[in-house]
Parts: C-alpha cells; structure tokens; sequence
C-alpha cells in the first residue's frame, strides 16, 4: 500500500483540495485499494476545521466528492509513517522538514514538482482562486500519479 499524506499552511484548503482529488482520481481508475491517503496542516491554526467553503464549492463543481475531513497537524510520526509527503509551497516544504526533523528518507516534496515545475500551489486562502488551485493540483496529482505507477 502506498501511504501519501498532503500537506499545506491550515490543512482547509490545498491539501484537503489534494486529497479528495487524488482519492477521486485513484477511485475512478479502481486502484484505490493500492493507497491510503490523508492530508494534514504545518500550522494548528485551522485545527478541527472542515474543509474551506471555497474548496467544497470547487470540487462540487467538478463533480468530485469532498472527503470527510477535520483539520490536524502533522507530527513527526507522519514522517515514519506515510511514504510520501507531499506540500504545497516552499514554506510547506520548510515546515515539513522541520517538523520531521529533517528528510533522510527523501519522502518530501513539493506537488508541482512531479509536473516539472518548481512553482507553488496557488494559495486561494489569499487570492480567492480557487480555480486556479484546482488547475495547479490536478497538474501535480497527474503527473505525480503516472510516476508513481
């Protein structure tokens, strides 16, 4: 089983936007049973939250199911745990490794990077785009997707 943890600032936006995507994507293909998937926060901001307004109303435009999700940490233990760490942005990636207490195992990495590009998730927290997110995500989780199979 391959064990993927998405990773942004609050876990409300992003990486909850990653996650029910990447299921969706995985349950279409029928090979969801090969993945376990989850998404988690740097910060203890949003802690306990569900899924930004923003994110549902993106994802029930494309059809996609929002997976049940409430907003938690991510620990050092995760680091352990799941094969692949995978954050939005450059300050993401930062504060992953901090948490881990370094990357020995290469699990991190930044999403658009599978796509060739060492750009950011667009942050919608700040810019109110949620398109533009959904575009940048299924960009990564295409690319990331086919590499790892």
């Amino acid at each position: 089983m391959i064990k993927v943890l998405f990773i942004c600032h609050g876990n409300i936006c992003r990486s909850t936007m990653a996650e029910s995507v990447f299921t969706h994507m995985v349950r279409t293909r029928h090979i969801d049973h090969l993945f376990e998937i989850n998404s988690a926060a740097t910060s203890r901001e949003e802690i306990g939250n569900t899924p930004h307004y923003g994110t549902v109303r993106k994802l029930r435009e494309v059809n996609i199911p929002v997976v049940p999700h409430r907003a938690v940490q991510m620990t050092k233990a995760d680091y352990d745990y799941y094969d692949y760490l995978i954050g939005m942005d450059s300050a993401n990636i930062r504060n992953m490794t901090r948490i881990a207490g370094g990357d020995p195992d290469e699990k991190i990495h930044k999403l658009l990077t599978f796509a060739g590009s060492g750009r950011d998730v667009a942050d919608p927290w700040y810019t109110g785009d949620f398109d533009a997110t959904y575009e940048d995500v299924v960009t990564g989780l295409t690319a990331f997707l086919e590499q790892i199979l």
